[in-house]
């Protein structure tokens, strides 16, 4: 009787350190894994995508899409915009701040801004997503020929977009994209996917 009840103590005791390990583990993974590899929370700051997204709305931006394949035109990503292009590192949280904008341009494409028309390789881009004309071609006044790792975007808000068209942003590299904005979750009334 003795062996049984010390024999049902151990099981009990085994059974409640299993189901703390496995919360443990839950947590370790909210906490740190799904943060730092898989989703983060990304809050719009300023009208450089509006209609798309506006200012204080909270996005989702996924960021294991783009570990299995490339960044697609049209896609709206977060990116690291360092102040200081010598110093390119993600872990100097006072080195960069994260900025939210449209993918237009493709490694190795030229691009080219004439009045209200982007052109990409010499042929004009069929694209309806800026919420005005574009005044100011900036950079992209003369053709950029993209590296094979740069990207070129654009907010949607073309008059008041600080971008690509800027040589403070210039091209992004491919290794400064966060990830794909997926999702609004704020305000509540708007929450669901963006495109």
């Amino acid at each position: 009787m003795e062996k049984q009840k010390e024999q049902t103590k151990k099981e009990k005791i085994w059974s409640i350190t299993k189901e703390f390990l496995v919360y443990a583990a839950i947590i370790v993974t909210c906490v740190f894994l799904v943060p730092n590899y898989v989703m983060a929370k990304n809050v719009v700051s300023g009208e450089s995508m509006e209609n798309t997204l506006h200012d204080k709305e909270q996005i989702l931006t996924e960021m294991i899409s783009y570990r299995f394949g490339e960044p697609k035109r049209f896609d709206i990503i977060v990116f690291y915009h360092f102040f200081d292009n010598k110093n390119t590192d993600k872990s100097d949280k006072d080195a960069y701040e994260f900025y939210v904008k449209r993918i237009i341009g493709l490694p190795g494409e030229n691009v080219r801004i004439e009045g209200d028309t982007i052109y990409i390789n010499g042929e004009p881009l069929e694209e309806h997503y800026g919420k005005d004309s574009i005044s100011d071609s900036g950079r992209a006044e003369e053709e950029i020929t993209l590296g094979e790792d740069e990207y070129f975007v654009l907010g949607d808000n073309r008059e008041v977009s600080i971008d690509s068209r800027s040589s403070s942003v210039g091209n992004v590299k491919r290794d400064w994209i966060l990830g794909k904005v997926c999702a609004r979750v704020y305000p509540f009334n708007k929450i669901g996917s963006v495109k």
